[in-house]
């Protein structure tokens, strides 16, 4: 092996540098990466199917952003995140908009803006952290990369933030709706309601919402502790924690697509209209 002293840290390769130069202290594992990116290609081309045949526009823009850029990178959580939030203001008119404390599109309105937050200061953390990354021995770029991480680790604490506020509002709204009188319920889509396909559909959300939230907290964690810390470079807890997280989440919205579960009725259920004026769109062929 070439003596690593009078190397580039930056040109270093696996033959010619020790791990000690690396940023992480392990070799990547090959296979596990490929399974991954198999599982995305797969579920990323079913939801564009999906999106196109039953026009969920918003949601296929948002699964699709969120894939793959959890291909390439890390923020696309946040975008699988939006499509979720568009999710919620659907569900609450398709089961009555007068139960909610507050109005479908108010839910989506808040918390696609708060993802937009998020996405900002993890993008510019990201960009601050990679522009630090050619002086990788100079004090001020390191100073310069932990700026980055702070800000990168201040977006995903606020998503983190922001789901868990939406888990919360969603639960209130679920506990109001179990205890709401059959006149307060949306009746134009009382068949929609009552199908199997619909029914999935909330805890298919629900648990791609808390598989997305383990995922953004153990992302807190590991930047929290610095791309140098125990987490960042432990690869067993990085393949349980980051994809696998997304790949169930993904999963399970195109399993329980919600083209398929509002069975056509999706804009029907859009929050940026009362859903009383459109329930004689509830199809006949449910």
């Amino acid at each position: 092996m070439t003596n690593s002293s009078t190397v580039n840290p930056e040109d270093c390769t696996l033959q010619t540098c020790s791990l000690d130069y690396a940023r992480i202290d392990y070799i990547p594992s090959l296979p596990a990466n490929a399974t991954y990116l198999s599982f995305f290609s797969l579920i990323l081309v079913v939801q564009i199917g999906l999106g196109s045949r039953y026009r969920t526009w918003g949601f296929m823009a948002g699964m699709f952003c969120g894939i793959l850029l959890e291909i390439l990178g890390y923020i696309g959580p946040a975008f699988v995140s939006a499509s979720i939030y568009l999710c919620l203001g659907r569900l609450i008119n398709t089961i009555g908009a007068e139960i909610s404390r507050f109005k479908p599109r108010t839910y989506a309105c808040v918390f696609v803006f708060c993802d937009v937050i998020s996405i900002l200061l993890q993008v510019v953390g990201g960009a601050i952290t990679a522009s630090a990354r050619d002086n990788y021995q100079d004090a001020n770029a390191r100073r310069v990369r932990q700026k980055g991480v702070h800000i990168m680790l201040g977006g995903l604490a606020y998503q983190v933030f922001s789901l868990t506020l939406f888990m919360i509002l969603w639960g209130e709204f679920s506990l109001r709706a179990s205890k709401a009188p059959a006149e307060m319920k949306n009746q134009g889509f009382e068949k929609l309601r009552s199908t199997f396909k619909f029914k999935a559909f909330r805890p298919a959300l629900w648990l791609a919402t808390i598989c997305i939230f383990i995922r953004s907290v153990f992302r807190v964690v590991e930047l929290n502790q610095g791309f140098g810390g125990p987490i960042a470079n432990n690869e067993p807890s990085f393949l349980v924690l980051e994809g696998p997280m997304i790949i169930i989440a993904t999963g399970v919205l195109t399993i329980f697509h919600p083209g398929v579960c509002f069975a056509g009725n999706w804009d029907a259920a859009d929050w940026s209209l009362r859903a009383e004026d459109k329930g004689n769109k509830d199809k006949q062929s449910l």
